[in-house]
């Protein structure tokens, strides 16, 4: 269903408040429809501290149990049927939602999604592609940022079209500049997977620019960063910590050394709009690519602000079909390369 959006209600670290609240900021700024599914007494509870919410297009759907950050990802799948993420999917793949989010268990996101929904025709792992700011005012993508750990080289291959194709579908680049993520620019460089998948890569029918170093992922010099989940999710999560420190070095710098009162309001200023151009929750949840539909995880941590950007970005996500254009190329000639 075009503009509803099924988002698990009990998913973060402080479930249900941010996704609640990150809902009603959806619905209220962007219009967004919204399928809170989760436990309904919870959820009743959490919308009453907001009376005015009752006008909002947002509806209950209710999910008896709730797969936590400490479930083994397969036995929780399968043990809990009547889990958020199972019932929020459910709704996708029967046509009541149009797509569906979450900020739970990364691991049990991705199988239950490829359990209900399926992986598209020629994909045997999907892919998780964080949004990244550039020093050009631009963005990269990374995939994978944490669903396969341990990859082959055909992987990567996957990997690389599906970032293509999505950058292509989302941001309009017309030949998404192709990268690898490596410990260095020349075609030896790396352990076995990655110079055995840039042999493969540089067969593709893709704008690939060879090897790329970790100080590369906010260049600006490539647009699709393709590594395997683990080198992925390091590489991720190192940036987001030193983001993370040269904000508070910031802050207290300009605190420190800013005396008068015109100078300090306009440093606030601009410190106020790095900050948002480097606060990862302004960017969405990650898209799961290769599933037949739909599906965003998001940090575990996140806030309302995290999850009203989610729901935008996934409202946009369904809007310009990248899912449809995903499986019709890989089922066009690029299928004929792949391993």
């Amino acid at each position: 269903m075009r503009g509803v959006i099924a988002l698990d209600a009990m998913g973060s670290d402080r479930a249900p408040r941010p996704e609640v609240e990150g809902a009603i900021q959806a619905a209220r700024r962007f219009g967004i429809q919204v399928k809170l599914v989760g436990r309904q007494e919870a959820l009743r509870a959490e919308l009453a501290r907001h009376p005015f919410s009752r006008s909002l297009p947002i509806s209950i759907v209710h999910a008896s149990e709730v797969i936590t950050m400490e479930d083994k990802a397969v036995q929780a799948v399968r043990a809990k049927r009547d889990s958020s993420m199972r019932v929020g999917l459910r709704l996708v793949r029967e046509g009541q939602a149009a797509a569906f989010i979450t900020a739970g268990n990364t691991g049990a996101a991705m199988a239950t999604a490829k359990m209900v929904l399926g992986a598209l025709p020629g994909v045997d792992r999907p892919a998780l592609v964080a949004i990244i700011p550039t020093a050009t005012g631009t963005v990269a993508t990374l995939l994978d940022v944490g669903a396969n750990v341990d990859c082959k080289p055909h992987n990567l291959e996957q990997f690389a079209l599906m970032g293509e194709i999505y950058f292509r579908s989302m941001f309009g680049t017309a030949k998404p500049r192709i990268g690898l993520l490596s410990i260095g620019e020349e075609e030896g460089k790396g352990n076995e997977l990655t110079r055995e998948a840039y042999q493969v890569l540089k067969q593709l029918p893709l704008n690939f620019i060879g090897n790329v170093e970790g100080r590369d992922l906010y260049s600006g010099k490539v647009d699709v960063i393709v590594a395997d989940g683990f080198v992925g999710n390091v590489a991720l999560k190192t940036s987001e910590g030193v983001v993370n420190l040269v904000r508070a070095m910031l802050k207290e710098t300009l605190a420190a050394t800013i005396t008068r009162q015109v100078g300090y309001l306009l440093s606030r200023s601009a410190f106020s709009d790095f900050k948002k151009r480097l606060d990862h929750t302004e960017y969405g949840g990650a898209p799961l690519l290769g599933v037949k539909g739909p599906c965003f995880i998001t940090h575990g941590s996140s806030n309302a602000n995290a999850i009203k950007n989610a729901l935008r970005v996934a409202e946009e996500f369904v809007d310009r079909k990248i899912i449809v254009a995903i499986e019709k190329e890989l089922a066009g000639p690029v299928a004929e390369m792949l391993s």
